[in-house]
């Protein structure tokens, strides 16, 4: 069942019982398309998530933990203004479409009272939220902003009137209706019955996704007493049983209530709506909003590896042209070797190569400098060509090295959290690849996320860094300098330590096995991995976060495996 009218209609209920006369706390905007609104109600705190995210948009009270960004957004700091402080008088649907209507109260800056109006509309690449002034009915501030150039129908930005999107020419089916018997009667001896009664409710009735359609046709055409069936429909989502479906191919679907045509799969029962819809959503979410913020992290990355790709090759050139610096320095020697033979005014001379076997060798020369002067502009070349040989590798190692810093990056995002992703644009913006928009204003202190923490079999502690911050502070401020330290050899992956100063073999290869999961390597069948105590590490002065110097280590070949988290 998808979060359609009908759904819509049970969460509502749900949300208006909790969240009526309750006051809002904090308000925060964790990621670009979704905000968490904290309301105080009935003595206890509810964090009311309302997500506009395309892949994912939904409203429901939510347990998940989340992280704020550094900065708070100009849509978060603007809805602090308006809502923290506002009473929440009620939580209404607009007929039975996926439009949410939350009521607020509050005091503006004289004092007055003013009535402010928050829109959720869960339509999918079109999903928004609104906060609209109900004195003026004009639009405060929505999480997105939609121009006349994208919409000729609809503009949604600051000032503008708030205009509801276009009316369906539905039934609402919550008002007194009798047109599901004339569809009953008229699809009930057709071959697919189900499917035609179906796709007609969807046509006749407002919110009906496909799922709750084909549950409703199958409800009806099973029925001895249709406005008995049709009531009982309805009151299904009053009073809703929530469940996570999933079925014998493993794929996993939600709905209010446990539908009788699934009766063969398996159902995860749940108290609330919102329960069912953290557990539903708790990866799925997580993984999307992490390519969320990922998104501009990624783009840098990418482009900064292009420039390095490009400046290697560039490199490689000067080096090819510095190969040829012999050709100079021999052309230079056997002109000052028989400097008598060359004339004034010469633009070339043919001489005998003492490095050939005195083959004839032709030497083009400048006809408007003297024999000497010839000889030395070859030489010049030569010099120059064999100096550029130490600046040219000097760089192809720094190149090399940010290549591999990037490429561990990437490696990094593959396996983020949000979290993680944070930390990551904190590291590049430190670095100087991504712009710090605090720049000249007091820095607000990051909180750094934490390692994420395995056991081994023994019950031995492993932690694991997943960006280059972690791996810093894991490997240096919190491991013990007698306790062990495992990476992958020779390719980008995370920091892992195990927090004991005697490990046994088991122990320190199944953290070898997780060192390999959490690393480039993790789709192949043999991934050597480098251990040591963490008192052989070393990080040299001005090196990137993430890198480390070691020697003395030892080697195991395990496969990628996933310990118990």
């Amino acid at each position: 069942m998808a979060f359609d009218g009908f759904f819509t209609h049970a969460m509502v209920k749900e949300l208006n019982e909790l969240l009526s006369s309750g006051r809002v706390v904090r308000v925060n905007q964790p990621y670009p398309a979704e905000m968490i609104m904290v309301v105080r109600a009935h003595r206890h705190n509810y964090s009311l998530l309302v997500s506009a995210n395309p892949a994912y948009p939904r409203i429901q009270i939510t347990e998940i933990p989340y992280q704020n960004p550094a900065v708070p957004s100009n849509f978060a700091m603007t809805m602090r203004k308006y809502l923290e402080g506002a009473l929440v008088e009620s939580v209404e649907q607009v007929d039975n479409d996926r439009i949410v209507k939350i009521n607020f109260t509050n005091r503006d800056e004289l004092g007055d009272n003013q009535r402010l109006i928050m829109y959720i509309e869960i339509m999918a690449r079109h999903s928004n939220l609104s906060l609209v002034s109900g004195a003026t009915g004009k639009i405060i501030d929505t999480i997105k902003h939609v121009g006349s150039d994208q919409n000729r129908v609809r503009v949604l930005l600051p000032g503008a009137p708030f205009v509801m999107p276009p009316k369906q020419k539905r039934t609402n089916p919550y008002l007194p209706n009798q047109k599901y018997s004339d569809l009953v009667r008229q699809f009930k001896d057709s071959p697919a019955a189900e499917a035609d009664l179906a796709h007609a409710l969807q046509q006749t009735y407002q919110g009906l996704a496909g799922q709750t359609a084909q549950e409703f046709a199958a409800d009806l055409l099973a029925a001895d007493n249709l406005p008995t069936a049709y009531a009982s429909f309805l009151r299904h989502f009053d009073q809703p049983e929530p469940v996570i479906i999933t079925n014998e191919r493993g794929k996993t679907s939600f709905a209010a209530f446990p539908p009788l045509t699934s009766q063969d799969n398996q159902l995860q029962k749940f108290a609330t709506l919102s329960e069912m819809l953290d557990a539903f959503y708790a990866q799925k979410a997580e993984n999307d909003r992490t390519k969320e913020l990922a998104g501009q992290v990624l783009k840098v990355v990418k482009n900064e590896l292009k420039k390095d790709q490009r400046k290697v090759k560039k490199l490689h050139q000067q080096l090819d042209d510095a190969a040829e610096a012999d050709y100079y320095r021999i052309r230079g020697e056997i002109l000052t070797t028989y400097m008598g033979k060359v004339k004034a005014g010469m633009k070339s001379i043919t001489l005998p190569n003492f490095y050939d076997n005195n083959e004839p060798l032709t030497i083009q020369l400048a006809p408007e400098l003297s024999p000497s002067k010839n000889a030395q502009k070859y030489f010049t070349k030569y010099d120059k060509l064999k100096a550029s040989v130490a600046y040219v590798n000097e760089q192809l190692k720094l190149t090399q090295d940010e290549i591999d810093y990037f490429e561990n990056i990437l490696n990094q995002i593959d396996l983020a959290s949000p979290a993680d992703v944070q930390d990551i644009r904190v590291e590049l913006q430190e670095q100087g690849y991504i712009k710090n928009r605090q720049k000249g204003k007091k820095k607000r202190k990051i909180r750094a996320s934490k390692p994420e923490t395995f056991h081994t079999s023994d019950g031995t502690t492993v932690l694991v860094g997943k960006n280059n911050l972690q791996n810093d502070r894991l490997s240096f401020k919190t491991a013990n300098k007698n306790e062990y330290w495992l990476h992958v050899k020779d390719m980008p992956g995370s920091h892992v330590i195990v927090r004991s100063t005697d490990p046994s073999d088991e122990t320190l290869l199944e953290a070898a096995q997780l060192a390999a999961y959490f690393s480039k390597g993790r789709d192949s069948d043999h991934v050597p991995v480098d251990y040591l105590q963490v008192k052989q590490l070393h990080k040299p002065n001005g090196a990137k976060p993430g890198f480390v110097t070691f020697r003395g280590q030892k080697t195991l070949s395990v496969t990628p495996k996933l310990l118990p988290n």
